[in-house]
C-alpha cells in the first residue's frame, strides 16, 4: 500500500460520539477516513470496498454486535483493528495517550501517512530562485565553538512548520543569549535543506548535532530523525542509538522532557503548526517545573492540531503568530536572562 499517499481507514462504531472522536483522531495524524458508519449501516458491499485499507471497529455493546463481528471477520478483505474503547475526555492527557495507541496500531498495519512537504518545497524553491547568498547551513565538524549555551529552547513543528519556524527565526533580533533545538517532523533527507531555508535570513547559525559537540548561544541544531538527541547541562550533545519514543520522529514530547531534565527553567518550548498532538504530554511536565510552553495561534497555522492540543491541556502560557512569538521571546529573554545578555 506504499503507493497510496495516505491510507484510508474505515470506522465502525455504535456510538455517534465515538465515531466522531475516532475520525478526528485518525485525520489529525494524516490518515484518510474512508467511511464512518454504525454497524447496522454496514453492508457486505461496503466491507469489501477495495478503497478501505483497514477497518477500525470500536463497539460499546460487543455482545449485541457479536454476529456482526463474526461476519466482518469472515468477509472483510482489509485488515480489522479492534479499537481502544471509549475515548477519554478530549482535553485530558489520557486522550492523547489513547490517540497515540490508535496511531501506533494503524502504523503497524498500513504504515505511516505520507508526510506533506509542500510547504517546505515552496520555501526551498524560493530560496533557490533568490540570488541572495545562503547565510547559514550545517556547520562542518571543524567548527570552533564559543561559550556553551546556558539557555536552550525546543522548537517543535510538523505540517506547516517550516514556514512558521522560518518566519519566527527571521523576526528574532541578533545577539540573543539563547540556542535552539528544533524537532521537526519531516521526510528523511530534508534536514540540510531546512537548515539552508531557515538560516537564509536568520541571525542564528545551524550546527550539525554531533555527539560531544557543545551548542553555543546564537546556534541551532535540528534533532535527527533516527537517533534520540539531548543536550546536557554543560551544553554538550548526546546522541543515543535508539529510536524516538511514540509515533512521531523526532518526538517533540521527548525532546522537551529531556531538555527540561537538564536545563530546568533555563529551557522552554514553542509549538508551531502541525498535525497530531506531539508536545502536549510534555507540556504538563514542563509547566509543573515552572518552564514556559508557548504555541502558535490557530489562525496563523497551516494545521493547528498540534498547538491546539497543547493549549487544551491548559499548559500554554502564551500564543501568537510566529512574529509575535519572536517578539515575546525577545522580551522574555531581556527580563529573565539579563545577566546573560550583559555578559
Amino acid at each position: 500500500m506504499s503507493h497510496k499517499p495516505n491510507p484510508s481507514i474505515g470506522v465502525i462504531a455504535d456510538s455517534t460520539l465515538q465515531r466522531h472522536v475516532v475520525c478526528k483522531a485518525i485525520e489529525s495524524v494524516g490518515y484518510n477516513v474512508a467511511v464512518s458508519l454504525s454497524p447496522d449501516k454496514v453492508s457486505d458491499v461496503v466491507i469489501q470496498d477495495p478503497g478501505t485499507d483497514v477497518w477500525l471497529v470500536d463497539l460499546e455493546d460487543e455482545d449485541k454486535w457479536s454476529d456482526f463481528i463474526v461476519q466482518l471477520f469472515e468477509i472483510a478483505t482489509a485488515p480489522i483493528l479492534l479499537g481502544e474503547g471509549n475515548a477519554p475526555g478530549m482535553n485530558s492527557l489520557q486522550f492523547q495517550r489513547w490517540e497515540r495507541k490508535i496511531y501506533s496500531k494503524l502504523k503497524d498495519i498500513v504504515g505511516s501517512p505520507a508526510p506533506v512537504c509542500s510547504d517546505l518545497e515552496v520555501l526551498h524553491e524560493s530560496s533557490v530562485d533568490s540570488p541572495a547568498p545562503v547565510k547559514a547551513t550545517l556547520v562542518e565538524s571543524h567548527y570552533e565553538e564559543g561559550e556553551p549555551a546556558s539557555n536552550v529552547w525546543v522548537l517543535g513543528a510538523s505540517l506547516g512548520g517550516p514556514a512558521a519556524v522560518k518566519e519566527f527565526l527571521e523576526a528574532l533580533v541578533p545577539g540573543l543569549p539563547i540556542a535552539f533545538v528544533i524537532a521537526q517532523h519531516i521526510d528523511p533527507g530534508f534536514q540540510e535543506t531546512l537548515a539552508k531555508v531557515w538560516g537564509r535570513n536568520s541571525h542564528f547559525k545551524f550546527v550539525e548535532p554531533l555527539s560531544g559537540r557543545r551548542i553555543s548561544h546564537g546556534q541551532i541544531m535540528i534533532a535527527p530523525l533516527d537517533q534520540v538527541m539531548t543536550v546536557n547541562q554543560f551544553s554538550q550533545v548526546t546522541l543515543f542509538e535508539e529510536p524516538w519514543e511514540g509515533p512521531y520522529s523526532p518526538s517533540i514530547d521527548q525532546a522537551m522532557a529531556l531538555m527540561a531534565d537538564h536545563f530546568g527553567v533555563q529551557t522552554g518550548s514553542i509549538l508551531f503548526s502541525g498535525m497530531g498532538n506531539d508536545g502536549a504530554i510534555a507540556a504538563a511536565k514542563l509547566r509543573e517545573m515552572g518552564i514556559e510552553v508557548w504555541a502558535q495561534n490557530s489562525g496563523s497555522c497551516a494545521n493547528s492540531s498540534m498547538p491546539d492540543s497543547a493549549r487544551a491541556t491548559g499548559c500554554v502560557t502564551f500564543s501568537g503568530t510566529p512574529v509575535e512569538l519572536a517578539h515575546h521571546l525577545s522580551g522574555y529573554i531581556a527580563e529573565h536572562y539579563s545577566e546573560s545578555m550583559a555578559g
